[in-house]
């Protein structure tokens, strides 16, 4: 319940819904009523709308819905303006507010709260985590995805085997591409999803660059994503990340 588009609302979905808790109640009640047990309902939703933005209205929202059975709240740190903004405007202009998510975990010490928006890197998690129960990153790991690989320890203290380095997660999303497109997916829709891969990385222009305008080509296959990889850095592929046959020879 976090989209605030004209299109969402006028459907009664999205942001809108905030403005009603009882029939969300009512939508959880039933998702968890058709669930086998056990499988939890969540709600992602912004801390206000429009003039419905008081602490008092969002307490009463979650609230209400905890009441139905909802454990788990995924909290957007920004109101969202239903008209005179657009989606994308929604996720930049209205300021955030992380202390009203604080707030509402020491308020609502039993649920689960979660803090979303303009979490950009590790060190920002981690200081939300001291607060709250969790963080989801959307934009920040879908630009510069390469932070998550110091999750497991730098959030978690987990001092298990070190993350792959990207020369080999590009050679691993190779053999994926292989076998996605004999599924019928486009290769195109695969690698535009790990453009950013080498982001902030010397030669990160040069990948970006070689996936973009071969991609799409016809008769492209995952042979150019080893192309890219080339372009960017020169390592060996490992004997535990086999490559096939067909990728090699293409390549």
């Amino acid at each position: 319940m976090g989209c605030p588009s004209d299109r969402v609302s006028s459907g009664r979905f999205g942001a809108c819904l905030m403005a009603e808790p009882a029939l969300v109640a009512d939508c959880v009640a039933a998702m968890m009523g058709a669930l086998p047990g056990g499988l939890p309902v969540t709600v992602k939703h912004r801390i206000g709308i429009d003039d419905l933005d008081g602490y008092d209205h969002l307490c009463r929202f979650v609230d209400t819905v905890a009441r139905a059975g909802c454990r788990v709240f995924i909290v957007h740190a920004r109101k969202a303006w239903l008209s005179g903004l657009s989606p994308r405007e929604n996720r930049e202009i209205p300021p955030l507010r992380p202390e009203v998510v604080r707030r509402l975990k020491a308020d609502f010490p039993a649920l689960t709260i979660v803090h979303n928006g303009g979490v950009r890197d590790l060190a920002t998690t981690a200081d939300h985590l001291r607060h709250v129960d969790g963080v989801m990153i959307g934009r920040g790991a879908y630009e510069t995805p390469w932070m998550l690989a110091e999750a497991d320890r730098a959030i978690f203290g987990e001092a298990g085997a070190p993350a792959r380095d990207r020369a080999s997660v590009a050679r691993a999303m190779a053999v994926y591409a292989e076998r996605r497109m004999g599924a019928g997916v486009p290769l195109q829709a695969i690698t535009r999803h790990i453009l950013p891969l080498y982001h902030g990385v010397p030669g990160a222009r040069a990948w970006r660059r070689h996936l973009s305008e071969h991609a799409h080509r016809r008769g492209a296959g995952p042979e150019v994503i080893l192309e890219a990889l080339a372009r960017v850095e020169s390592v060996p592929a490992p004997d535990t990340d086999p490559v096939p046959a067909a990728i090699t020879s293409a390549s």
